[in-house]
């Protein structure tokens, strides 16, 4: 079978492009733990659990942010280092009625991310997505 993409990477993946992107990718390292080096000849790419996330510089193209759902083993702990890595806090952590304690914060860069961690007791049928 073909595939289409490199090994260990989903079909779909996020793209950020920032000013400063080094900066960017320390951020992520700081508060996600990322796997990933800043590369000034291409885009980085950042592994968070079983994802990647490219982060380019803004040379020639916009600065172009995303708004990200990401899953962490402790949504309070990575709000927290969020904070006090300079994002901004757009809705302290809470439990949700489909099961996710979930917080969001904005990053220097303008991405929003909602920090999330699954409730153990949790159907998948009530996921955030439906």
């Amino acid at each position: 079978m073909t595939t289409r993409q490199p090994d260990g990477w989903h079909t779909l993946t996020t793209r950020v492009v920032a000013t400063d992107p080094e900066r960017l990718v320390q951020f992520l390292r700081d508060v996600f733990h990322d796997v990933g080096d800043f590369r000034p000849d291409r885009p980085a790419e950042m592994r968070i659990g079983d994802s990647v996330l490219m982060v380019s510089g803004a040379d020639e193209r916009s600065p172009f942010p995303a708004f990200l759902y990401i899953y962490v083993d402790d949504a309070d702990a990575v709000y927290r280092r969020a904070l006090a890595k300079s994002a901004t806090s757009l809705e302290e952590p809470m439990d949700t009625p489909y099961g996710d304690r979930r917080a969001m914060v904005r990053d220097s860069w303008g991405n929003v991310w909602q920090i999330a961690t699954r409730g153990a007791d949790v159907a998948d049928e009530a996921s955030p997505g439906r």
